[in-house]
């Protein structure tokens, strides 16, 4: 067999120690090959030239549900569900996507099964069985997915855009299919889906149009081997690539104001041009270039006078839904109510800082400056998931030179003013599309988008009125970014003193702990700081909690336009909420660090209230707050579910309640005695010295603890506050059930939640057995099976070391109380299946959940995340995952069973299920046939909350007082 093996040479990041080798297969398929003798997982991903525009007309959404049907069966593993279910069992993951001119396969698998999975991955593409019987399924789950994001505005937007263009172009198209489409439709017609999906399989999936990265431990000439091995029987027809030339929108569909009616609360503009596609001039990096300052946020920027104006809350900048015939580039601004009334001179400001880049030329040190930060980035990026790894190379295999398969468009280095000015100029009154939504244009409209039933209305603008709103906008000092003082110029990497397998308390005061772990094993010169502020004031009724939020947005809002420098450098910063205050985090390059942190510290110090701000901040929060009730009904059950559990949890519509009189002075007050006694648990990791993160934490124990007058008084042990968790009876089913926030919404969901103990080695292990050997059987049976829903997931919940595993379904089909009994047959039908696992399958399992424990931190985020919940939750196992190995090793088949039949089993006496009901409108008629339900014994219903949780004992925390110190 003839394999082309072109050694080009691939540019790869320095600091890469991973081998690529491209090869050609003689069925023309190309692949990469990458290996990584350290990784602790294999993957590939295959990039198939074939999307949505390839859809016939009149089956919309075909390419979607091909990528769907895939995964159910082949010739050479006729077993529906065989192939998921290999995953699963192996410690790995499967998913799938479509896009317009491409669909992506991939899954990651432990490394001692991956050939077996790669060859049942191979069968995709050779001979899949795509029955009858799961064809009419599988629509069901095409239209459940489609039924999820009918309220979702970014849905509906994109939608409304395609909606407006040439309707001969396949930009036009709606792309995801839905049970009309796929299979109302087309009987009408006396058209059979699943001839069709035969044929669209048989005459668009050919080896010379897919790309297939394949990333393992074992040398270049094995993966070839085996790569060569399993797919060389893919077809190649030699399809020529499916080209769709061609600019979506002519005239008719520009200089056009679209008013549109959003699901959500708020006011958002999307400025939109039809331009040349950069992927052209990728080396040039036009877009990177005009994205980079029409989307930025220091002084003198777009952003910034938006802001100072009280207008705007957030914009963003880019090329998007691009291919290699058509773009477009687009600038999103979310509005403030007063910016909604200021929608003309807003856009005048827009031309006008266009109108500024015109003027003042293309800088060539903007373009360095960019240059150098995108460099930086590329040679000292992050390790990923090799599943993440594989499907980003191989979309770019289809893109870009095999050169540049790694780098993609990253890496803008020729510099030149003709390109970017061609696509400033493109950017023209002449050429826009003003898409504007808001719900003040409700009733308003006279028009409805066919697929997702958006209501708009269009008018004209024409370029004479876009030049009067220029001359109108207010004249505000509008100029390029200042030179960016935080791109980092050291980049060399410290000797850790102390080879720390694990977090060290480093030092303790009565101000602080500080935990630290210097980098000894990603040798890149970043860092990660965490300093978390346990402030007993901040959460103590559900009006200081709202305090609390203005206090971190308006902090964040008051550094934006300094720490916007650091952040395109690569130092991000954060301030949040937590159960026992606000914390602060910092993420990148440790060269600037320091500088950042200091200016972070010293804003909280001297934190004041700006009216102006304070006022579009809150307006923010009220409609975020408000905007809960169009969240997926799963996600209202989690939130039930939490709400139900956490005792230190306020509900969102108190929350809401206290908002609206909530004005500056409050927070005034607020902010210092929030301030006035606080413990700081502290973590610095990464490329720093342990005498730098001392002085780092003696410097912010010294702003806020010393002085003549100290902002802060240290905590007393009393006070330290710690979130716990109700505590549900052994034997006993609990049922809160809630008619969906959204009455238009149809989608129910249910949230089957069994609690197990309180974190333990020994039990931690059986229940993540359990979970990994159960969750494919649950999603074949109650997904692919039953269809009841396109989110169906069995997953494990820890809250502050409480653990237990949940099922969330959400469904159009049927009502939560019906969900729920097929979850309690479910449960049956697997006992049956525990029982009669054979040892070496036993094994098999208890095998792959080892290797997951084992498996290496990726980067000093991932790293810093799993040792920060330790501290955070007061468990301080750093060891678990080795002592967790310890345990899984000494577990016999039969201490699972037992396991299972005490916690899990439908009837076990101790066990303890809360099931969260969320009905969707379809689904009313059941919530109030339940009302009148008898209620079966050992069942209880809640019917409030805070009675419920008030009633229950609470699991005791793990968080001590300061005298905790028993590593």
């Amino acid at each position: 067999m003839a394999v082309g093996r072109e050694d080009v040479e691939i540019m790869k990041p320095r600091t890469d120690k991973r081998e690529y080798r491209r090869i050609v297969l003689s069925n023309s398929l190309q692949v990469l090959l990458i290996s990584d003798p350290e990784t602790d997982k294999c993957a590939a991903s295959m990039n198939v030239n074939v999307g949505s525009f390839c859809d016939p007309v009149g089956l919309e959404g075909l390419a979607h549900f091909l990528e769907h049907m895939l995964f159910y069966a082949s010739e050479k593993y006729p077993l529906e569900d065989s192939y998921s279910k290999y995953i699963t069992e192996h410690g790995g993951s499967t998913n799938a996507f479509t896009a317009s001119e491409m669909t992506n396969y991939y899954f990651d698998v432990n490394t001692d099964c991956f050939e077996e999975a790669l060859d049942r991955f191979a069968q995709f593409f050779i001979k899949p069985l795509m029955s009858a019987d799961a064809t009419t399924r599988e629509i069901k789950a095409v239209d459940s997915e489609n039924q999820k994001n009918l309220l979702s505005d970014a849905w509906r937007m994109i939608q409304l855009q395609k909606h407006l263009s040439l309707e001969s172009h396949p930009y036009h198209k709606f792309s995801t299919g839905n049970w009309d489409t796929l299979d109302v439709r087309p009987k009408a017609k006396g058209v059979d889906t699943r001839q069709e999906l035969l044929k669209f399989y048989e005459e668009k999936y050919s080896a010379n149009l897919m790309h297939l990265v394949v990333y393992s431990k074992e040398s270049l000439d094995k993966i070839q081997s085996l790569v060569e091995d399993k797919f060389q029987e893919i077809r190649n027809s030699d399809r020529s690539r499916f080209q769709f030339p061609g600019q979506p929108c002519t005239s008719e569909h520009l200089q056009i104001l679209v008013k549109s009616v959003p699901i959500k609360q708020g006011h958002k503009l999307r400025i939109v041009w039809p331009i040349t596609p950069s992927i052209l001039h990728y080396k040039e990096g036009p877009c990177r270039y005009l994205g980079h300052l029409i989307g930025h946020e220091g002084e003198g920027s777009l952003f910034y006078v938006l802001k100072k104006l009280g207008w705007a809350t957030g914009l963003s900048a880019g090329e998007y839904e691009w291919t290699s015939e058509f773009s477009f580039f687009k600038v999103v601004i979310d509005l403030t109510d007063a910016g909604q009334d200021h929608m003309q001179d807003i856009i005048g400001l827009l031309f006008k800082y266009i109108q500024l880049l015109q003027q003042s030329g293309v800088c060539e040190w903007i373009f360095d400056e960019l240059s150098a930060v995108c460099e930086t980035r590329f040679h000292y990026q992050d390790k990923i998931s090799p599943i993440d790894y594989v499907v980003l190379i191989s979309e770019n295999m289809q893109i870009y030179p095999p050169k540049d398969w790694l780098v993609g468009s990253s890496l803008p280095s020729d510099f030149n003013p003709a390109i970017i000015q061609k696509i400033l100029s493109e950017l023209s009154p002449e050429r826009v599309r003003v898409f504007w939504e808001s719900k003040k244009f409700e009733g308003l409209t006279d028009k409805v988008e066919p697929w997702y039933g958006t209501a708009y209305s269009i008018e004209k603008v024409n370029p004479s009125t876009i030049q009067a709103w220029m001359s109108s906008a207010p004249n505000e000092n509008l100029h390029l970014p200042a030179p960016n003082v935080f791109i980092p110029t050291d980049l060399s990497i410290k000797n850790a003193q102390e080879k720390a397998k694990f977090p060290v308390l480093l030092r303790k005061s009565s101000y602080s702990k500080l935990w630290f772990k210097p980098d000894t094993v990603f040798s890149t010169p970043k860092a990660h700081v965490k300093i978390d502020f346990n402030c007993p004031h901040a959460k103590n009724s559900p009006e200081t909690e709202v305090l609390a939020v203005l206090f971190a947005l308006l902090l964040m809002d008051y550094l934006n336009e300094y720490a916007y420098y650091a952040q395109v450098a690569g130092l991000h910063y954060d301030i949040s909420l937590t159960e026992s205050g606000f914390a602060v985090t910092l993420v990148g390059y440790n060269h600037k660090l320091r500088i950042l942190l200091e200016t972070v510290v010293n804003k909280i110090a001297k934190f004041e209230v700006k009216p102006d701000r304070f006022s579009v901040i809150k307006e923010m929060v009220v409609k975020d707050y408000q905007n809960f009730k169009f969240r997926q009904p799963y996600q209202q059950a989690m939130y039930y579910c939490s709400l139900i559990l956490e005792d230190q949890k306020w509900p969102l519509m108190e929350k809401l309640e206290v908002l609206p009189r909530l004005n500056p002075e409050d927070l005034a007050k607020f902010a210092p005695m929030m301030l006035s006694q606080a413990f700081l648990e502290c973590y610095i990791a990464g490329n720093i010295e342990h005498e730098e993160a001392e002085s780092m934490i003696q410097h912010v124990e010294d702003v806020f603890f010393k002085g003549p007058n100290p902002i802060c008084q240290p905590l007393f042990p009393s006070q330290l506050l710690t979130n716990r968790v109700v505590k549900l009876e052994k034997g006993m089913n609990y049922c809160y059930s809630m008619e969906g926030l959204n009455p238009s919404d149809e989608n129910s969901a249910l949230l089957h939640y069994i609690q197990v103990h309180r974190d333990d080695f020994i039990l931690n292990v059986k229940l993540q057995l359990f979970a990994l050997i159960a969750k494919q059987p649950a999603f074949h049976q109650l997904r692919s099976v039953e269809q009841l829903g396109y989110i169906t997931v069995l997953m494990q919940r820890n809250d502050s070391g409480i653990l237990g595993v949940q099922f969330i379904i959400q469904s159009t089909v049927k009502g939560p109380g019906h969900i729920d009994s097929r979850i309690e047959a479910f449960l049956k039908m697997f006992e049956s299946k525990l029982y009669e696992m054979t040892n070496d399958e036993f094994k098999s399992n208890v095998n792959a959940l080892i290797d997951m424990k084992l498996e290496k931190h990726k980067n000093l985020r991932e790293e810093s995340g799993f040792y920060w919940r330790e501290i955070f939750d007061g468990t301080l196992k750093f060891d678990r995952r080795e002592a967790e190995v310890a345990a899984l090793k000494k577990l016999s088949q039969q201490e699972l069973i037992e396991f299972f039949n005490e916690n899990i089993k439908v009837g076990a006496t101790r066990k303890r299920t809360l099931s969260v009901r969320v009905y969707g409108n379809q689904h009313l008629a059941d919530l109030n046939s339940q009302e009148r339900e008898t209620v079966q014994p050992n069942t209880i219903q809640i019917d409030d909350i805070f009675s419920f949780r008030r009633s229950q004992p609470l699991y005791g925390s793990f968080k001590g007082g300061f005298g905790q110190m028993k590593l």
